[in-house]
């Protein structure tokens, strides 16, 4: 695996490996060094050897950098000079980049594949709201002489593929569409779409709006109710869609498994606390509906995931509904 050493003034660094470990989870073979007000160069380049001396692949070693030019950079290149065929630095770090970097290395070999990957997701993570102050790109030439795609919608009773909706992950999650999902979930599951199936956020116009916003680039994302998810799951013009389904709650999963959306396993991530419920672990809180919820589900054979980012360890449902059940009871008595 590809070593990432990520360098920076002052704790930017520090501060944007906390970020990239909260969304995408614990990373091996990834160091972090800052260079103090108070230190000089021969501090950092101390540091950064220290750090390259961590990793477990020091043949292939990416550094990420906040500015061309400054410090930390001309110290790594220094580094780099010995290490050109393999090592590789790029400047202007942002947290799109790392987390791109992150999940680079589950299909690429060498630094300098991830480093031609990484920059342009570095760049389309800045955006601005209102989208109208954007700069706009000009067209290229070839750009401009592509015909336009077919418009209108596709007539009804048209098979697409196998016609059959693909599911690369359906979770449960109270918060829905956030930074764990936009990044490590969609890179580890590859969706073509993300589809929010709640019947109250499909109501609400402001929730409907920040989770489109908040869809990775090219990844569109939808929020429809229950009913429309059932018929979308039998519409065959829906055959080339890999999608991402999440759910606000287990009830709402529920509906939509015995309304014939074919989901044989569920990732539960988070579940948040309310008055009534109980704290299973650091993310999930059920009562007894819940509880029951689950229960039933897995009589109709889904089985579960427990796992808050792709790279986190797996917890046992069956264990974590016997401690919430004791735990209600206890809140009886």
């Amino acid at each position: 695996m590809v070593g990432i050493v990520l360098a920076s003034h002052g704790a930017f660094a520090d501060g944007i490996f906390q970020s990239g470990e909260m969304i995408f989870g614990e990373q091996p073979n990834v160091a972090h060094v800052i260079l103090k007000p108070d230190e000089g160069p021969e501090d950092i380049h101390k540091k950064m050897e220290d750090a390259v001396s961590t990793l477990e692949d020091q043949d292939q070693v990416l550094f990420l950098v906040d500015l061309w030019g400054g410090t930390p950079f001309n110290q790594a290149s220094d580094l780099f000079d010995q290490h050109k065929d393999s090592w590789v630095i790029v400047s202007g770090m942002n947290l799109p980049m790392v987390i791109e970097a992150y999940a680079s290395r589950f299909s690429m070999n060498t630094a300098r594949e991830i480093a031609t990957h990484i920059v342009e997701t570095a760049k389309e993570g800045i955006k601005t709201l209102p989208e109208e102050l954007m700069p706009q790109e000009e067209a290229t030439p070839q750009a401009a002489a592509q015909p336009a795609a077919p418009q209108g919608a596709i007539p009804e009773g048209t098979v697409i593929g196998d016609g059959k909706i693909k599911y690369v992950l359906a979770r449960i999650d109270t918060r829905l569409l956030h930074g764990q999902v936009a990044t490590g979930w969609t890179k580890a599951t590859n969706p073509n779409r993300i589809i929010v199936v709640s019947d109250n956020v499909a109501k609400d116009k402001l929730r409907k709006n920040m989770i489109a916003q908040a869809a990775p680039s090219g990844v569109h994302a939808n929020t429809v109710p229950i009913k429309k998810m059932i018929e979308v799951a039998k519409d065959p013009r829906f055959g080339n869609t890999k999608a991402m389904l999440l759910f606000e709650t287990p009830q709402d999963a529920l509906a939509a498994i015995k309304g014939g959306v074919d989901i044989k396993e569920l990732n539960v991530g988070s579940m948040a606390y309310s008055d009534g419920k109980v704290n299973v672990n650091q993310v999930l809180a059920m009562d007894q509906n819940d509880v029951d919820t689950f229960k039933e589900l897995k009589q109709l054979g889904v089985t579960f995931n427990v796992q808050k980012v792709p790279s986190s360890g797996k917890e046992n449902m069956d264990e974590l509904l016997k401690k919430a059940q004791t735990l209600i009871d206890q809140q009886k008595n």
